[in-house]
């Protein structure tokens, strides 16, 4: 199984992130854009990890007890930098800046996992993945260079304001199988797991 830890995306943020999108993708042809129902906030990817351990990732991400809280989808940018555009983003934060409840919540996570033998990031960047390029990795592969359509995207959206797509509160986080085809990633809810001030446990993904 390949898992990963995530939020979920408000529906009406959901709305505006593909009409943003669409919209691009229309003056930009040929950048490979995500599929709307699949925009979510990662907090933590595990890979591929045997059946047989669901249940201790579960009871791992049972434990954590932590507090909802409320964040903004707002601005976009690309991994690892618009001159070499891998992955196009929204970004996750506040007006004044970063997410520092999103960032602790990843903390949690990551903490939750290490007994487990999980490795643990170097780095955690909050964003919203919209579109790839290629592999689609932050790094290219070995002879992979940027499409002139991604690099058209880039200058289109280096030209123009950041966009505002919403706020949400953040309630609850998800462990999510992810299925590789080549129309793409699918992704399946396994379990819920509440954010409360009360600290309320999981329920059925």
């Amino acid at each position: 199984m390949r898992l990963f830890v995530a939020i979920d995306i408000d529906d009406s943020i959901r709305q505006r992130l593909d009409d943003y999108a669409r919209a691009m993708k229309a003056r930009a042809p040929g950048v490979r854009f995500v599929a709307p129902g699949n925009y979510h906030v990662t907090l933590k990817f595990l890979g591929e990890v045997a059946d047989s351990r669901l249940p201790e990732i579960q009871s791992a991400l049972d434990g954590i007890r932590y507090p909802s809280f409320t964040f903004d989808v707002r601005g976009v940018g690309f991994f690892p930098n618009a001159r070499a555009p891998r992955v196009f983003w929204a970004g996750i934060g506040h007006v004044d800046g970063e997410c520092a409840e999103l960032a602790g919540l990843a903390r949690w996570v990551r903490q939750a996992f290490e007994p487990l033998g999980f490795a643990a990031e170097l780095d955690f960047r909050a964003h919203l993945t919209l579109a790839r390029n290629g592999s689609g990795r932050p790094k290219p592969v070995r002879g992979e260079r940027a499409p002139e359509a991604f690099a058209q995207l880039s200058r289109l959206v280096t030209a123009e304001a950041p966009p505002e797509f919403g706020t949400m509160t953040a309630r609850r986080f998800f462990l999510y199988e992810s299925r590789l085809s080549p129309a793409g990633a699918a992704y399946t809810r396994l379990a819920g797991f509440g954010l409360h001030d009360d600290g309320a446990g999981s329920d059925a993904g």
